[in-house]
């Protein structure tokens, strides 16, 4: 380790080179730290410019350290240097305990979001694609949102996803889970030309802002399908002569949604959409 011996009484001082290697920081960030006031060097040489630290500027690099390694604010650590207090560092680290434990809380919800995600994706890869099946389907949540569309415009589909999307403060959770419905009255009609409103299937971790629906764990006639809501009509009828072939009847509102589309490959082949129709016995 270099260093500068002075005859001012100093003692022994060090370049700010010396001091980034000594506390494992780099020149950057220590001029930074000295351009927000959390220290000052022992002296600057007026000739060179050069910095030099000595034995009391140690003590406030450990703490900058210390605190940085617990991640408080840059602007609390030079507020503490400002006016060193037990009870005032006390108060910060209680502070910063509690933002922790609310990051630790939202690591865990974004961790609870990206497995519900993949359990989707994995269950979209090993489907039997085109088969009807009489499966129960989990209780959810729905945040509904009302109004015809046109089953068969691609571009309005997407325009209501987009904007059921942007009415929400977390756009990254839609992916994947806009869907569509038609009524049970017109499943009963064999009207599938047109949808009669937009939903956003909620995971758990979700949080929106607008009523949510609650729907129970429901026996339901599922298909899942190569392709997109372009492709749903032919799905429709045959989930409706699956019902009808089981002696059974429709008991609500269709959720369609896309387990595989463009928000996840570019690759139009490898889409998979998802329709399910409670179902009741006749």
């Amino acid at each position: 380790m270099s260093g500068r011996k002075t005859d001012g009484g100093e003692g022994r001082l060090f370049q700010i080179g010396d001091m980034a290697r000594l506390f494992h920081l780099s020149v950057s960030s220590i001029r930074h730290y000295e351009a927000l006031g959390l220290l000052t060097p022992e002296r600057v040489d007026p000739a060179t410019g050069y910095r030099y630290y000595g034995p009391r500027q140690f003590e406030v690099f450990n703490t900058v350290r210390y605190l940085r390694a617990l991640n408080l604010p840059l602007d609390e650590i030079a507020d503490f240097l400002q006016d060193r207090d037990v009870d005032r560092i006390e108060e910060k680290l209680l502070a910063q305990k509690a933002a922790v434990a609310e990051k630790q809380r939202e690591l865990a919800r974004v961790e609870r979001k990206i497995d519900a995600r993949l359990r989707q994706l994995q269950a979209a890869q090993t489907a039997k694609l085109g088969a009807v099946e009489l499966v129960r389907v989990p209780a959810c949540r729905l945040f509904w949102v009302d109004g015809p569309l046109s089953a068969g415009d691609y571009h309005e589909l997407e325009l209501s996803a987009g904007k059921l999307a942007a009415a929400q403060a977390e756009a990254l959770v839609f992916l994947g889970k806009v869907g569509f419905s038609i009524s049970a009255q017109r499943l009963a009609r064999r009207q599938y030309d047109r949808y009669d409103g937009a939903f956003l299937l909620l995971d758990e971790a979700d949080r929106v802002d607008g009523p949510v629906l609650c729907l129970p764990e429901t026996r339901c006639a599922r298909v899942r399908f190569r392709g997109h809501h372009l492709q749903s009509p032919a799905q429709y009828r045959a989930l409706d002569d699956f019902i009808r072939g089981r002696g059974l009847r429709i008991g609500g509102f269709s959720r369609e949604i896309t387990m595989i589309d463009q928000g996840f490959t570019s690759d139009p082949e490898k889409f998979v959409t998802e329709i399910s129709i409670p179902v009741e016995d006749a």
